[in-house]
């Protein structure tokens, strides 16, 4: 039996219409929150392993705002790509996914981890939106990360499941009690409803992958590459929203990945690590919509409402609504 959803009423309130696009030839399942006639719509690009309710603690905090997000390819409901699941696949997925939806008005991308890197090598190659945000950015190859020693037990973990019999490598990969050390590593919260929650839905959610193939693959794109390969080259105006106890990239590392966008703010959330979505919801909602306040055309706005905040204690401009 699931454990019931802390922001359950509030994404209830929030219409919410299934679909399915072709993109390079399979199918994408995708999820549109809100009202589609809006001038405004926020793409969110969930991260590795997890798929659309991972990033709806977030959807539910931005009531009144149109809303889409996919379900990466060979994750949840969508097909694999018939191309390599590593970063150029899903790059080129992401832009004909976008182009695919034939968005007009002021169009967000916002990344969450794994889907920080996918966007930002997307941008870095020519995707065109309005604004960009990257929650929980991996900053710095994960490697060198403040966990590094976990990172190394997970690619030790990775690398026994591809080299054992397929079957048995596929069980090993959603094996419940890894799945559950992974997420008691991760959580950071003392709320014992909402930790109950953050284990449940990677119960559920953490092993909806369609092959062990898509998984290895993807898993080795998330640690070959990081947002830093790619900020320079991304012209667009940026929020990063970091957590200041982020296990796999540091806060020193979220500065320095900020001085190479060209025109980047940063706001890093207290007392969380790399589960803001579900942890902190409400407060990176607060941060976006602070973000998004800003028209998308302004020019000077690399810190719209004082989002540059390395302690984490900025007072956003335009709180969300709950």
């Amino acid at each position: 039996m699931s454990v019931s959803s802390p922001y359950a009423a509030q994404l209830e309130r929030i219409p919410v219409v299934e679909r399915t696009l072709q993109v390079l030839g399979s199918e994408t399942r995708y999820w549109e929150y809100g009202d589609a006639a809006s001038d405004e719509t926020i793409v969110l690009v969930h991260g590795f392993r997890g798929d659309h309710h991972g990033l709806e603690p977030v959807v539910a905090q931005l009531p009144g705002r149109h809303i889409i997000t996919p379900d990466l390819p060979g994750f949840g409901a969508s097909a694999p790509l018939r191309s390599a699941h590593d970063i150029d696949g899903y790059a080129a997925w992401l832009t004909a996914f976008i182009a695919g939806l034939g968005l007009s008005g002021r169009v967000v991308l916002l990344g969450h981890s794994f889907g920080s890197i996918i966007s930002s090598a997307a941008l870095a190659a020519g995707l065109v939106v309005d604004d960009v945000i990257l929650v929980n950015p991996i900053a710095a190859p994960a490697l060198r990360g403040p966990r590094g020693v976990m990172t190394r037990l997970a690619v030790f973990y990775y690398q026994a499941s591809a080299a054992l019999p397929e079957k048995v490598g596929f069980a090993l990969l959603r094996n419940r009690a890894i799945v559950r050390i992974m997420s008691v590593t991760m959580v950071k919260t003392h709320d014992a409803e909402l930790r109950r929650f953050v284990h449940d839905q990677h119960d559920q959610y953490f092993s909806a992958f369609s092959d062990r193939d898509v998984v290895l693959e993807a898993f080795r794109a998330s640690v070959s590459h990081d947002v830093s390969e790619y900020a320079a080259a991304i012209p667009t105006r940026t929020l990063l929203i970091a957590a200041d106890k982020d296990d796999i990239t540091s806060v020193s590392a979220q500065h320095d990945v900020q001085k190479l966008f060209p025109d980047a703010a940063l706001h890093v959330i207290p007392d969380v690590g790399h589960l803001i979505h579900y942890e902190t919801p409400r407060e990176a909602a607060q941060q976006i919509a602070a973000f998004l306040a800003v028209p998308a055309d302004a020019a000077g706005t690399s810190d719209p409402a004082g989002t540059s905040d390395p302690a984490g204690t900025s007072d956003p401009a335009t709180p969300a609504a709950s």
